[in-house]
């Protein structure tokens, strides 16, 4: 089984708010860093993303990737890999809870690519990853920037 990287960071805003930002796909590339381009090729009766195609450039990790989505409730979504140019697997997840004033982010990201890379190495890409992915997102909530 594969190792996954999370993290967590504290965004004052209730968890509707939070959700809504990482529900708005065509934004990414305004906030995520990596994301380049945002495309929702399906969504749900409820109007959710289901497929999404991302062009993304994480420094070592430059692809052209399709992801499902599944949501629960109102404060968990996940992702997994469903096409990719560079990965083997990549799974992930948002899962909100309210702390205080605010809301509680969890992200973990589990990524296998297709090239050797040292476990070392690919963690430390999932953590900068993962603490761009939660800096930017607190800062769009929060700033609306």
């Amino acid at each position: 089984m594969a190792e996954h990287t999370s993290s967590s960071i504290t965004i004052e805003a209730a968890p509707a708010e939070v959700m809504e930002v990482i529900a708005d796909f065509a934004r990414y590339p305004d906030w995520t860093g990596e994301v380049k381009e945002a495309e929702v090729l399906a969504t749900d009766e409820q109007g959710r993303a289901q497929q999404v195609r991302l062009v993304m450039d994480a420094g070592a990790i430059k692809d052209d990737q399709t992801l499902g989505y599944t949501w629960t409730g109102d404060d968990e979504v996940s992702w997994t890999l469903v096409k990719s140019q560079m990965l083997r697997s990549l799974d992930g997840s948002y899962l909100l809870k309210p702390a205080g004033s605010g809301t509680q982010v969890t992200y973990q990201l589990t990524v296998d690519v297709k090239i050797p890379m040292l476990g070392m190495i690919k963690r430390k890409a999932e953590k900068v990853i993962i603490d761009r992915a939660l800096a930017g997102l607190k800062k769009r909530v929060e700033t609306g920037k």
